[in-house]
């Protein structure tokens, strides 16, 4: 009678396990080096090689070629080991011993020296399950056994463990085996057995295995004989009632596509499997996608559609009704693709900035034009003048940069509100010539270090809007005002005088006030 698959192929030297290379490497060195401890701890997942590796490590103890880390299979010792019949070799299942009766018959055992073995070995599986009594009848035994003792504990479940046991064992944790390895070792078995199969067969296989060995070789045993030895997709599809990957390719093309006649077609099909199952295919189904860097699906969509699935995976966490569930997520992965990538949004936005700006601009440029045409129409020379306003050719000057300046400080919001708050609050406007932008700062020393690690950004942005200019801060505010209102009050004063002569006049006083008045303000504006 044919033997298993999983008993046919199971390790027998340390190099033939799957995955663990690291805990096989330092048991391997161990035997090499004859640096063997009396307790060793073996935790994992089922199917992971715990046992088998117990198995191992026992009959290269035993092994006439000792110390070696690879038994000879060809010894007496080697030989009834592998037929499970080696006298100082053994086995004990704590999940049916577990009470102290049983512990108390192994430390009995433990009296007696190996009949003719070099080391009595007991390999004990499922620790865990040992009373609380039996593992204090256990504690001295496993802390100073004879020395020709050597013990080996297997659980899956360490945490179940005293502390008091976890300390008097050298721990090895057995991880969990890689689906590519999986795979791999799957391929292998079937190349060796003379099988044809379809790798996305045995990948989905893997997959099904949750990182158990052992489970996905008696998962292949059982696909060999369903499907006549003949391993399509379609035939693991159907054997192990999982959805088949084309379908979920077909699906998040529809998505895409927005075909909602095949997206409701899918979706009444999906129903058909367990929905949980469902959403797992299809994040793997994304990550394969991410990893073979398809175009169709960047990483702002992927992101997005995980995003909605690992939801989906939570609400029937809370009991929700598993065909809502799938429905909700379907309608929520159609809409997110109408949501533009917020790159492309700031983008836009800082477009239709950047040709406000440039409007603004040529509509000062043409005020300028004007003006100056209008100033260069004036005459000097007997011309009655009644007032003159200040305040309007100062203004005129800076009212192109405060616009400006303004739309820095919008800009700084919707960069950062907050920002754009502290920004507002303590640095104000006062004028822009010359290429140069100066302002003043009312900050104090602690606003000062808020602003310190932002100002490359507020320079970008000042840049962006003004151009390639300077930044100035205004050191004598003060004095510039105390100027501008003395100026003020001359000119007020100048045209009290001038307001109270004849228009034909010719007085030598009036000339020489008028003449006052206009250097005043070209030295003004040239300041400025």
């Amino acid at each position: 009678m044919p033997k298993a698959l999983s008993l046919k192929y199971r390790p027998s030297k340390f190099s033939d396990l799957i995955g663990q290379e690291s805990v096989s490497q330092t048991l391997s060195l161990a035997l090499e080096l004859d640096k063997v401890s009396h307790a060793y701890l073996f935790s994992g997942l089922r199917g992971s090689g715990k046992t088998s590796s117990a198995r191992i490590f026992a009959r290269a103890l035993q092994c006439e070629k000792f110390p070696t880390s690879t038994p000879c299979g060809e010894c007496n010792s080697c030989l009834s080991a592998k037929n499970n019949s080696h006298m100082d070799i053994i086995e004990m299942d704590a999940a049916s011993s577990r009470g102290i009766d049983d512990i108390k018959n192994l430390i009995e055992q433990i009296q007696y020296p190996p009949a003719y073995g070099r080391f009595k070995v007991f390999i004990i599986d499922e620790i865990h399950m040992l009373t609380k009594e039996a593992f204090n009848a256990f504690l001295k035994t496993l802390e100073e056994p004879p020395e020709y003792v050597k013990f080996i504990l297997a659980t899956t479940d360490p945490l179940k463990l005293p502390a008091t046991i976890l300390s008097r064992t050298q721990h090895f944790r057995f991880k969990k085996i890689p689906q590519k390895s999986i795979a791999n070792h799957l391929k292998n078995i079937l190349n060796k057995e003379n099988l044809k199969f379809e790798d996305e067969a045995i990948e989905l296989l893997s997959r099904n295995c949750s990182g158990s060995l052992r489970d996905a070789i008696t998962m292949l045993e059982q696909s060999i004989i369903f499907s006549k030895e003949n391993l399509t997709l379609q035939n693991i599809s159907s054997m192990l009632g999982s959805l088949n990957p084309t379908k979920i390719e077909a699906f998040f093309e529809a998505i895409l596509l927005k075909d909602e006649k095949l997206i409701d077609e899918l979706l009444v099909e999906f129903e058909m499997y367990e929905v949980e199952n469902v959403l797992n295919e299809m994040i793997d189904f994304l990550k394969n996608k991410v990893l073979e860097k398809n175009p169709k699906y960047n990483l702002v969509i992927v992101e997005r559609f995980f995003k909605i699935l690992g939801e989906a995976k939570v609400m029937l966490g809370l009991n929700a009704d598993s065909s809502f569930v799938l429905l909700l997520a379907s309608l929520k992965l159609k809409e997110s693709l109408n949501i533009q990538e917020i790159d492309k949004i700031i983008a836009k936005i800082e477009k239709e900035i950047l040709q406000e700006s440039s409007k603004e601009t040529n509509i000062y440029n043409q005020n300028q034009d004007v003006n100056t045409k209008e100033n260069n129409s004036i005459k000097t020379e007997n011309n009655p003048i009644n007032t003159i306003n200040i305040d309007d050719s100062i203004n005129d000057i800076k009212d192109s940069g405060s616009i400006k300046f303004n739309r820095v400080v919008k800009k700084i919001y919707e960069r950062d509100y907050d920002l754009g708050e502290l920004f507002s609050k303590n640095i104000s406007f006062v004028n822009f010539e010359n290429n140069t932008l100066t302002w003043e700062s009312r900050a104090d020393e602690i606003t000062k270090d808020k602003l310190k690690p932002y100002f490359k950004i507020i320079q970008e942005i000042v840049r962006e809007i003004f151009g390639d200019i300077k930044i100035a801060l205004a050191k004598e505010q003060f004095n510039i005002i105390n100027k501008e209102t003395s100026l003020k009050e001359n000119i007020n004063l100048d045209s009290k005088v001038l307001g109270s002569t004849n228009a034909d006049s010719t007085s030598p006083e009036v000339v020489k006030n008028i003449k006052n008045i206009f250097n005043i303000l070209e030295m003004e504006v040239i300041k400025r």
